[in-house]
């Protein structure tokens, strides 16, 4: 069966009583006013901050990808607490949540260890990393079925989200399959709340302009912030690969819109990039 990752934020980040998540859940969906996205969505950024401040925005691009339909998701999310080069994946077992248990794409896991030497089995990395475990319970209401590439990114830099992209584009290539794939970050952190909207406009600039580059060079040069820089960056450049050709901001927010404290706070995103429908 391999390794089952247990929920290490549930009851924290999200409710751990599953008819009160799927409630929670399905309120944030319906309140998420998109339009429909003329085309087919490839990936997708989505925030990773407790729901009663991040789970309202991540709706809108979960919202917007349930109109697809999809083999497997790959979810990319930053470390938080261990440091490692490359990247960190699960490459068998399960991902679970109240909502019950993901399955591991154990064929597509295999792809990517075959192309890549920075992809690597570290069970560890995953075992109390929020990044990723609180985009897996929304993908479970928005999709009747799928299976999960989870990754965790240790080191950020450009070389290593070129050579990530470059590795899951060629096994998702390889399979065959249609996949989904999820950037999950967090933008500027603990900035007031005017400032933190001017930092923020410049990472919103570059997903709706679909620019992988001029955003690891802004966020490089200080200009702005995203405590998953890597994970966005590598989404971008796996969704170039597979033919998306827009993105699309679709909501954004920050915490002091919740909590009414604006002295320092923290900014999501939710944005898709999609192949755009001919005709």
């Amino acid at each position: 069966m391999g390794f089952v990752r247990e929920p290490a934020v549930s009851n924290m980040f999200y409710p751990g009583n599953p008819k009160i998540l799927r409630s929670d859940i399905e309120r944030y969906l319906s309140e998420s006013r998109i339009e429909r996205i003329q085309g087919d969505i490839i990936g997708i950024i989505s925030p990773h901050a407790g729901y009663m401040y991040s789970g309202p925005v991540a709706a809108y691009g979960y919202k917007a990808a349930s109109e697809n339909a999809y083999d497997t998701v790959i979810v990319i999310a930053p470390s938080h607490r261990k440091y490692f080069e490359g990247a960190a994946v699960i490459d068998k077992g399960g991902y679970k949540t109240p909502l019950g248990m993901v399955e591991i794409d154990e064929e597509l896991t295999a792809k990517l260890f075959e192309r890549s030497f920075l992809v690597q089995n570290i069970i560890d990395a995953h075992k109390q990393e929020h990044s990723l475990e609180v985009q897996v319970p929304f993908l479970q209401v928005i999709l009747k079925k799928f299976r999960l590439v989870p990754i965790i990114m240790g080191v950020q830099d450009f070389n290593t989200c070129e050579a990530l992209s470059e590795s899951i584009y060629s096994a998702v290539k390889d399979s065959g399959k249609n996949v989904l794939v999820v950037g999950s970050t967090d933008l500027s952190h603990y900035y007031s709340y005017e400032r933190a909207v001017l930092l923020d406009r410049i990472v919103l600039r570059s997903l709706d302009g679909f620019d992988a580059k001029g955003l690891f060079r802004d966020i490089s040069e200080n200009k702005c912030e995203a405590c998953g820089a890597g994970p966005m960056i590598t989404t971008m450049m796996i969704s170039s690969k597979l033919g998306a050709t827009h993105g699309k901001v679709l909501k954004y927010a920050n915490s002091g819109d919740t909590s009414g404290d604006k002295s320092a706070v923290v900014g999501y995103v939710s944005a898709v990039f999609y192949k755009k429908h001919e005709g």
